[in-house]
C-alpha cells in the first residue's frame, strides 16, 4: 500500500514551508490542503485538538504536529532519501539546538517588527539582527548550516527570507546591509528548486502582512 500523506497549511507560514522544504527535497509525492484559519476545518481540529494550529502532517491517518517534529518524521520515516539530519550524534544535537534557537527567537522578534511602532519595534529590530548575526556566527564559511549538504537547520531557517522584505518594508531597515552572509546563503539555498517551489513571493508575503496591520489596527 503506498504512503497517504497530507499536509494541512497556509501559504505564508514559514512553519509549513519548512515541511514542504523537507518533502520537496526528499521527492515525496503528498496532497496539500490550504485551510482558512478563521474557519479552520474539522479535520485540522480532529487532527491536532491541543493547539488547533497548521502545519499537520497527516501519514497514513495518523497526525503529525509541531514543523520541528514533522521535518525530524519525515527524515527519519524516508532516511535513504536527501537525509537532512547528520548522521554524528554530537552534530545532530548542534543542529537541535539553534533550530530551537529559530523556533523561539526569529518568528517573535520578527513579528514585534511589524506589530509594534516607535521605541518597541526599535528594539524588536535589535533583538532580530542580534539573532541573526548569532545564526550568522554559526554558519562561519560553509555553504550550508549542514557544511557542504544542504540539510536540517537550512530547512528551519530558510522559509523566513520569504518574509525578510516584509519585515524591512515595516521596520525601514537592512538586513543585508547587517548580515550579508546570511543573505547570501538563503540565495544558494533558493537555488535549490525544492526551496525556490516552498517559498511564497516576497512582495506577496508583505501584502498579506500589509492585510494584517489593518486587522490589528496598525499604521
Amino acid at each position: 500500500m503506498a504512503d497517504e500523506l497530507v499536509l494541512l497549511d497556509f501559504w505564508p507560514s514559514p512553519f509549513g514551508m519548512r515541511v514542504r522544504i523537507a518533502l520537496a527535497e526528499k521527492g515525496i509525492k503528498h496532497e496539500y490542503r490550504e485551510e482558512d484559519l478563521r474557519n479552520k476545518s474539522a479535520l485540522l481540529l480532529q487532527m491536532n485538538p491541543v493547539h488547533k494550529k497548521i502545519p499537520v502532517l497527516i501519514h497514513n491517518g495518523k497526525p503529525v504536529c509541531e514543523s520541528l517534529i514533522q521535518v525530524q518524521y519525515i527524515d527519519e520515516v524516508w532516511h535513504d532519501q536527501a537525509p537532512l539530519l547528520p548522521s554524528d550524534p554530537y552534530q545532530r544535537a548542534i543542529a537541535r539546538f539553534w533550530a530551537d534557537f529559530v523556533d523561539k527567537k526569529i518568528y517573535d522578534h520578527g513579528t514585534k517588527i511589524w506589530r509594534t511602532k516607535g521605541e518597541e519595534q526599535e528594539a524588536g529590530k535589535k533583538e532580530f539582527i542580534e539573532c541573526l548575526k548569532l545564526l550568522e556566527g554559526e554558519l562561519g564559511d560553509k555553504p550550508y548550516f549542514g557544511g557542504e549538504n544542504f540539510g536540517f537547520l537550512d530547512v528551519v531557517l530558510v522559509p523566513f527570507y520569504s518574509w525578510f522584505h516584509a519585515y524591512e518594508k515595516c521596520g525601514n531597515f537592512s538586513i543585508e546591509a547587517e548580515c550579508p552572509k546570511l543573505i547570501a546563503w538563503a540565495k544558494r539555498c533558493l537555488q535549490k528548486e525544492s526551496v525556490s517551489k516552498s517559498l511564497p513571493d516576497q512582495e506577496k508575503v508583505y501584502g498579506f502582512v500589509l492585510q494584517l496591520k489593518k486587522v490589528f489596527g496598525i499604521e
